[in-house]
């Protein structure tokens, strides 16, 4: 088996509410996607889930490393991709190609296997726990308690994730509202909170203290840069509650810092750090640490397969039970809290080709493409409220 030729279409869609987190109150109406098909001269086609903005650096890997070459030596080209990116390094758009044409690689893998991606990776079929999560800082009060309530009342989750970081007093206001909606399917409920890296350490040391008082917390994510590995660190010993960081780190080298400080309890891990074989990597790399890991959100619940094989796993981030794209389908189903893997070869995931030619775009338009917002200004710096312009726009919900 030979692999031919990438074909790619960028699409857009509404996520189906407004999504945001500190660092943009206002939130976002409209994502966007792009469906990576590597094509064979066998006839299977490997699909990759991804970000538009890297079509070119995929089209060149593709021609220049994989043209011609055995899909189901993925771990190879895996290497052969990150070895050519050598002195540039394989950080930003080029792990994002990367991280995509691996899925895809993947995916033709088990396909050729003709059996489910957890299989080919070694798993066993097994319920993933996984938990909701909101980014949800520009929904209401009412509308935030809504949606919690709807995932523990329809989806069964028993514990979920809210955004903080803008207001302390509100965010206490609405953990109490994430509290009581997951009581309904759990006694002592999961609670997460993430402030997407807005607070300095000392800033993350108060306000969790504070919340402390009031809440057992499971972790805080995020809660201080990126690459601030000491200042995680003494977030870490300085409360109750566990600290979750990595989820913007790209390679295995990023998270050396992590484990060798101890900088954090909780590793994120994702397919999008350099692909399916690079987070295997990583999550090996922390089980050696005896730390757990907890995956991120991902395209119909993919990162289940990967949660089978993970003896360090703890739990899977779950943003839409049902993608709300229409553009493809997965046979990763979740139920009472859990995600079950499917059976079908590859990821299970499956192209409605007439929704993706109605929702195919050339570019990606402003405001729908990952992280349009940037950092907030003042973030770690002060208390910066939303502006009322901020929550004029927030107020008009799914309104185009």
């Amino acid at each position: 088996m030979k692999i031919t030729r990438m074909q790619s279409t960028l699409y857009a869609f509404d996520l189906g509410r407004r999504m945001g987190d500190a660092n943009s109150p206002s939130g976002r109406i409209r994502g966007s996607g792009c469906v990576v098909e590597l094509q064979t001269d066998e006839g299977l086609v490997g699909i990759g889930l991804g970000g538009g903005g890297v079509r070119p650096q995929m089209q060149g890997m593709v021609e220049q490393l994989l043209q011609g070459q055995d899909p189901r030596r993925v771990q190879g080209l895996w290497k052969r991709m990150v070895d050519k990116h050598f002195k540039g390094g394989h950080d930003g758009l080029i792990n994002d190609a990367i991280a995509t044409l691996d899925m895809a690689l993947w995916d033709l893998k088990a396909k050729a296997n003709d059996e489910p991606l957890w299989k080919t990776l070694g798993g066993s079929k097994q319920p993933i726990h996984c938990y909701a999560s909101d980014l949800g800082i520009p929904l209401s009060d009412d509308e935030l308690a809504a949606w919690f309530t709807r995932m523990a009342s329809e989806y069964g989750f028993r514990g979920g994730k809210l955004k903080v970081g803008l207001d302390q007093d509100a965010d206490i206001r609405r953990l109490e509202l994430m509290e009581r909606a997951f009581k309904q399917t759990a006694e002592a409920p999961m609670l997460l909170i993430d402030a997407n890296e807005y607070w300095s350490p000392k800033q993350a040391i108060r306000k969790v203290a504070e919340m402390e008082e009031r809440f057992d917390l499971t972790w805080v994510e995020e809660p201080a840069r990126r690459w601030d590995y000491l200042g995680l660190r003494r977030i870490k010993d300085a409360v109750r509650t566990a600290v979750c960081a990595g989820e913007n780190l790209d390679t295995l080298g990023d998270f050396l810092p992590y484990l060798q400080h101890r900088a954090a309890d909780v590793i994120q891990v994702s397919y999008g750090m350099g692909g399916i074989s690079c987070a295997l990597q990583i999550a090996d790399a922390a089980f050696g640490y005896e730390l757990p890991i907890t995956l991120g959100g991902s395209p119909g619940s993919i990162h289940a397969h990967l949660a089978t094989v993970m003896p360090n796993f703890m739990t899977m981030e779950v943003i839409d039970p049902v993608a709300p794209d229409g553009v493809f389908t997965s046979d990763v189903r979740i139920e009472d809290g859990w995600a079950i893997p499917g059976d079908k070869p590859g990821l299970g995931i499956e192209i409605d080709r007439e929704a993706l030619a109605r929702q195919a775009i050339e570019k990606v338009p402003p405001g729908a493409g990952p992280s349009p917002f940037g950092r907030r200004p003042g973030a770690g710096l002060y208390e910066v409220l939303p502006t009322e312009a901020e929550r004029a726009e927030a107020a008009k919900g799914v309104a185009q």
